[in-house]
């Protein structure tokens, strides 16, 4: 994500200093026209602005925890991490303490969004402050302010909450279909035209009934941001039954699995119970 989005900037004509814990990246950084300074501490030290997009909290804390001594005041600080709200937000109160300023602004939309700019950018924090960089952040996408700190944090939880939701009930509906005799893709077309559309089945659809398990993110991580996710429910006492029945049939592809790459594991692991492939 971090490289097309480095890639996008220099193109706007921005400096873009780029680092990462990953050596290997300096030759594809420089590629796109950026420096490169390995470090997070000198990366931060030499920003007005920093930006972060990173796998997920423990990588962000670890980054923050060597950037934020390294920030000057007057720096703005723009998360683009999945992160929960409740950690973001006490590593933006670090960073205000520094006097620096903060938005939280996860993105939508993977790694061809990211080159094509066509990234959503959900963005908590005061709109002064995200009117400032608001030119800087449309080269990236589409900005939707959200509130103030951390509402940036908590939509982009809710948006893949809903979207792990979507492909569960997707792949118990189509076991169900497939066990009843319906051939999948006429039942496809028909939901398609229903008021059961939605964009899970417009655009991932095919994909699982190639047997595709989108391989681009960790199921680890899809863990991580559902248990952020109701978590916070749970502090906030908002009943959330079905989302954490969504959460635990993650949780049960993670054990089965393993910390391995596929968004749609879950759906895989339905499959094993069943004793029925969708795909074919």
């Amino acid at each position: 994500m971090g490289l097309p989005m480095c890639g996008r900037l220099v193109d706007a004509g921005y400096e873009v200093i780029a680092g990462d814990a990953r050596g290997e990246c300096e030759e594809l950084v420089r590629g796109v026209g950026g420096k490169w300074v390995g470090n997070p501490a000198e990366v931060a030290s030499d920003a007005d602005v920093l930006i972060t997009v990173l796998p997920g909290a423990a990588e962000l804390l670890a980054a923050m925890d060597v950037a934020i001594p390294a920030m000057r005041s007057g720096t703005t600080w723009i998360d683009m991490t999945s992160c929960s709200p409740v950690i973001g937000g006490k590593l933006a109160a670090r960073a205000r303490e520094r006097g620096v300023e903060c938005l939280d602004v996860p993105v939508g939309g993977g790694a061809p969004a990211a080159s094509s700019g066509a990234l959503q950018l959900f963005v908590g924090g005061p709109k002064e402050l995200l009117d400032r960089h608001r030119p800087m952040l449309n080269v990236l996408g589409r900005v939707v302010h959200l509130g103030d700190h951390g509402a940036g944090y908590v939509t982009k939880l809710l948006v893949n909450l809903l979207w792990f939701g979507q492909a569960v009930a997707t792949g118990e509906a189509l076991l169900l279909a497939r066990r009843s005799g319906i051939d999948l893709d006429a039942i496809a077309s028909a939901v398609d035209g229903s008021t059961a559309a939605n964009e899970f089945l417009r655009t991932n659809l095919s994909k699982l009934l190639e047997g595709d398990y989108l391989p681009s993110f960790g199921l680890d991580r899809c863990c991580e941001e559902l248990d952020a996710v109701v978590s916070l429910a749970k502090q906030l006492a908002v009943p959330f039954e079905l989302s954490t029945q969504v959460f635990q049939a993650y949780a049960r592809a993670l054990d089965r699995y393993g910390p391995v790459d596929g968004e749609l594991l879950a759906v895989a692991l339905l499959e094993e119970r069943a004793g029925t492939r969708l795909r074919g």
